[in-house]
């Protein structure tokens, strides 16, 4: 059962470093794009924005990804343990 924790972690994990690097991407309204965009932050943005609280964006650059992956593996590898 932990296993399948540990592969759910890893997946969100992928689709929140997917989300991030699309954001660099130019959004334009219509685009190809625009679909995978809604469809992601519908999934991640939730999440993130619980680390968004305590680390607001600074100077254009948001760091609550990096913040939010690092406790996903720390919750990980803490279930990796039982």
């Amino acid at each position: 059962m932990g296993w399948i924790l540990l592969k759910l972690i890893d997946a969100y994990v992928t689709v929140i470093i997917i989300w991030a690097i699309l954001s660099w991407v130019p959004y334009r309204p219509g685009g190809p794009t625009e679909s995978v965009r809604k469809g992601l932050g519908a999934v991640v943005e939730p999440y993130i924005g619980i680390f968004r609280r305590f680390l607001p964006p600074m100077g254009g650059i948001d760091c609550s990804p990096v913040l939010a992956i690092i406790v996903l593996e720390f919750i990980g590898r803490a279930l990796a343990r039982f």
